[in-house]
């Protein structure tokens, strides 16, 4: 199946992670490297660990498990959730 052709759906990937300098960046990496750009970016550290929601409103189905388990090879990361569903809107 070509990209072109593929289901897209609304992703958002949940990541618990330590904190540490260059984590953010390294997370949006994985997107990076398959041409995609996060919708919205949010990151809470509580004491020694980071909270990251990051959000894409259409993303390729068959990017979504290889982005996640990219996430969760993220030098730091403990964690790494998704949720998925059709494409939507994000609130600004």
């Amino acid at each position: 199946m070509s990209l072109s052709n593929s289901k897209l759906l609304s992703v958002r990937f949940f990541v618990l992670a330590e904190s540490c300098p260059g984590l953010l960046p390294r997370l949006l990496q994985p997107l990076a490297k398959r041409d995609l750009t996060a919708d919205a970016f949010h990151a809470l550290r509580d004491g020694d660990q980071v909270r990251v929601e990051i959000m894409l409103e259409a993303m390729p189905e068959e990017m979504l498990h290889l982005v996640a388990g990219n996430l969760g090879q993220v030098f730091g990361v403990l964690d790494v959730r998704t949720e998925a569903g059709q494409p939507l809107r994000i609130a600004a």
